[in-house]
């Protein structure tokens, strides 16, 4: 395995910059997004498209600060109910898929994002519990009317291109869990699997091995990013929480660095877990931790993903 980096923490960075700060603190791999929710800090998208030469620059930049780019990112709403939004959303996602395959990157993460109820609905409307009725109404809608088609078409797309889609469960979007992840894979095909991100489970009382077990062969990509329960909060209100992420004494969870939310024999454990389902790629930091800095928190995670990661070959059991 390798330990990689999301590079939107250093978006105030120049590309070259942002190589030699990764390289400094030990990663070997990028995740560069190309707009919608990450940005293009670190991706002239079109520039790249149009023109090889460039195309081989970037590359050769890569490689010689001793990195590959594990995924290009480009999370972004293509489901939803402003056709504006959606539509460029969505150009964003062809144009990152071809990218990709120009550039033979594997993976290209996304999230589902989130239809409205109906048609005619202005905003997304995520549905949490299958009463009153018209949840149900609006759950078929969301899945059979607009997902599902969505996300097969842009399946094909991205097979022909030979590139994997990776996406993230997420709370507020179609795909929040493993039974949604496991339904859409199901209906689009191969060509979309997972990007697993354990912060995103831990909150919700998902066991991330368990999940891991579950989805096998479906995981493409992996974040590292920890989250940090707050059980007192909890009691009180639940794990479903809006407040701002800043409200770190009032919220149910936190996002952390990786040892701060679980310690590192969860990590170890889930590593493991990856290691036993055929993943051997690249585990992305996402920073995200409200009570570190930017620094601070990415030399961390790296030495605790140090500690975690399998990063050879397993050879012979001499003893069996």
């Amino acid at each position: 395995m390798r330990i990689g980096l999301f590079t939107v923490l250093f978006q105030k960075l120049s590309f070259k910059q942002m190589l030699g700060r990764a390289r400094q603190e030990g990663i070997s791999a990028v995740e560069i997004g190309t707009g919608g929710y990450p940005g293009n800090h670190h991706c002239p998208l079109d520039e790249l498209l149009a023109s090889e030469a460039r195309r081989s620059e970037y590359l050769e930049e890569i490689a010689d600060h001793g990195m590959i780019i594990s995924a290009l990112s480009c999370q972004h709403e293509p489901l939803h109910p402003d056709v504006v939004l959606a539509g460029a959303s969505d150009e964003l996602f062809h144009k990152t898929v071809r990218l990709a395959a120009m550039l033979q990157v594997p993976v290209v993460n996304v999230l589902s994002s989130c239809p409205g109820g109906a048609a005619g609905d202005r905003c997304p409307n995520w549905v949490g519990c299958p009463w009153p009725p018209h949840f149900k109404t609006m759950l078929d809608y969301q899945w059979n009317e607009v997902g599902i088609p969505y996300w097969r078409r842009a399946a094909g797309f991205a097979g022909e291109h030979g590139v994997r889609i990776a996406m993230e469960m997420h709370p507020g979007m179609l795909v929040h869990n493993v039974e949604t992840m496991l339904r859409l894979r199901e209906a689009a095909g191969e060509a979309l699997g997972c990007n697993f991100d354990a912060s995103h489970l831990f909150w919700n009382g998902v066991d991330p091995v368990a999940a891991i077990r579950e989805l096998g062969k479906a995981i493409y990509h992996v974040h590292g990013k920890d989250v940090w329960v707050d059980l007192l909060n909890i009691r009180v209100n639940g794990c479903i929480d809006s407040k701002p992420y800043g409200l770190v004494a009032d919220r149910a969870w936190s996002f952390r660095t990786i040892g701060y939310g679980h310690d590192l024999k969860t990590w170890k454990d889930i590593v493991s877990a990856l290691r036993v389902v055929g993943y051997d790629y690249v585990i992305s930091i996402e920073h995200e931790d409200p009570l570190m800095s930017v620094d601070e928190g990415l030399r961390k995670a790296v030495g605790a993903l140090k500690e975690c990661i399998v990063s050879e070959a397993p050879g012979p059991m001499y003893w069996d």
